[in-house]
């Protein structure tokens, strides 16, 4: 006997279960966001579901793709509809968030982003586009001024860069001299100042009388809050799309898988209104700085260490490397021995049960987060995590270990020396260093020579770590030790190194 399947309905306006607010029709638009991404859906725009269902507003988002068209037109061709999945090992909690009002790529259509980023309706221009994304010299914090896209957008051309955007778009506002919010959602320190800085060193490089005149209107009428985002967000599977269709009924091309936990710690500092974030569990504080030194440094930072150790052993997901009790020893080692000296916890938090909730979400099976995607983009991502800690122990005169493997592995995961096979899951990882690491791997014949090339004569860490011999010199012995017995040997030596 043939069994005929009937074909799930796509996920669509019709089929959709109602917005959370009884919403029938996405609300009027207040807010772009650049970063279309998994993070963004899972993050600002269910912060905003709740919002206005909670109090109606004008805050309908008009998410931006950067280049890849995926998520944008399949958005379009669900009239605007996608769903979050929650998944822990006791099962999956789904919602549809209906709040983006229209999507767009900028590669394709940047007159069409300057345009809504210059219109009077906006009110707050959002940002989630990785540390990568900003288009600045780690060295130096300022804006990456020979970066191609960069010399493009300063020459006049169609904008390319986040901050040509938002720069050009800032420009068409001072005509109807009508303040807004730049909100930066991404792991930078002091994000909303850095933003500021890397907005102003665009317009001031300006040419023209405008530059002068921009940059003034800038001062006065933008505001560029601080705030500290947390979620875990992995990359998209098919065993998610085939979960949700089975447990949903309808089939989505762009689900979100995401964990149940989720923080949003801002300043209130919003230039013309904002939504009602508080309604979803968004914080508003005067320690966002606080706050961001403890999740970039004992989240991430660990997170960091526990993805490259995790690659080398052939783990392909953060749960599975964490499980190992030569990864989880040096994880808990570097978190309470090496990054939490370094933090001003905020107020109210206990940073034992922050760690044991840490390890809980990292232990989280369902969820498939993989160490390929936390391992990427390290060439940026451990220069926000790494030196300022380190340097607590400089100024000891003592020498972090673990803040040293993390950086052992990521080379080795990256840029392996010759003759070593970090395997697939280190192979996949994305990095824009990896070209020249690569080339530097070459030419070592030793893990000193990599480390040496690296963190002194290229700077990969900055300025300070360049200058620290014993830290150079620890990572270079780590990396032969990772070469010679394998990682889980490096690991234990580090681990000892640090009592």
């Amino acid at each position: 006997m043939t069994i005929i399947r009937t074909p799930l309905p796509r996920l669509s306006a019709a089929t959709a279960p109602p917005s959370s607010g009884g919403r029938n029709r996405p609300p009027e638009q207040g807010i772009v966001h650049l970063g279309l991404g998994n993070f963004h859906r899972a993050h600002q725009a269910v912060y905003t579901e709740a919002a206005l269902a909670h109090q109606d507003g004008e805050w309908g988002i008009l998410g931006v793709s950067s280049r890849s068209g995926t998520v944008a037109d399949a958005l379009r061709a669900q009239d605007l509809r996608y769903s979050v999945a929650e998944i822990s090992p006791a099962g999956a909690t789904y919602s549809v968030p209906s709040v983006h009002t229209g999507a767009l790529v900028a590669a394709r259509e940047p007159d069409d982003v300057v345009a809504a980023i210059s219109d009077r309706t906006t009110k707050i221009v959002s940002l989630t586009v990785t540390e990568n994304g900003y288009t600045y010299s780690p060295a130096t914090k300022g804006l990456q001024l020979d970066h191609p896209d960069i010399s493009h957008d300063l020459a006049g051309g169609a904008p390319r860069s986040t901050i040509g955007l938002i720069v050009r778009g800032l420009q068409g506002r001072v005509q109807h001299n009508t303040p807004v919010t730049v909100l930066s959602c991404d792991n930078l320190n002091d994000n909303g100042e850095h933003t500021r800085r890397l907005v102003l060193e665009f317009a001031a490089q300006m040419s023209g009388s405008e530059s002068g005149e921009l940059t003034g209107w800038i001062e006065q009428n933008v505001a560029f809050p601080s705030t500290m985002v947390d979620r875990i967000v992995p990359a998209t599977t098919d065993a998610h799309r085939s979960n949700l269709s089975r447990d949903m009924g309808f089939e989505d091309s762009i689900p979100v898988a995401a964990e149940p936990f989720s923080m949003w710690i801002l300043e209130d500092n919003f230039a013309a209104g904002r939504p009602a974030w508080e309604a979803g569990g968004a914080v508003f504080s005067d320690q966002v700085g606080r706050y961001e030194q403890l999740k970039v440094r004992l989240l991430n930072g660990t997170h960091s260490l526990i993805a490259y150790l995790g690659a080398l052993s052939s783990a392909a997901t953060i749960p599975e490397s964490v499980a190992q009790s030569f990864v989880e020893r040096a994880a808990r080692t570097v978190l309470r021995d090496e990054y939490l000296p370094s933090v001003n916890v905020p107020d109210g938090i206990d940073p034992d049960l922050y760690e044991e909730q840490l390890f809980v979400r990292w232990s989280n099976t369902a969820l498939g987060h993989r160490t390929q995607q936390v391992g990427s983009d390290g060439s940026v991502k451990l220069r926000e995590r790494i030196p300022e800690p380190a340097m607590k122990f400089r100024e000891a005169g003592r020498t972090p270990h673990l803040m040293a493997l993390t950086t052992a592995a990521y080379l080795s995961c990256l840029a392996p020396i010759d003759g070593f096979d970090p395997g697939p899951h280190a192979a996949a990882m994305q990095d824009p260093a990896r070209g020249w690491l690569s080339q530097l791997a070459s030419r070592s014949t030793s893990g000193a020579h990599m480390a040496r090339g690296a963190l002194t004569d290229r700077r990969l860490l900055g300025d300070d770590i360049a200058d620290w011999d014993p830290f150079v010199e620890r990572t270079g012995e780590l990396i032969d030790v990772i070469v010679g017995h394998g990682i889980e040997a490096a690991t234990s030596e580090a681990v000892k190194g640090d009592r």
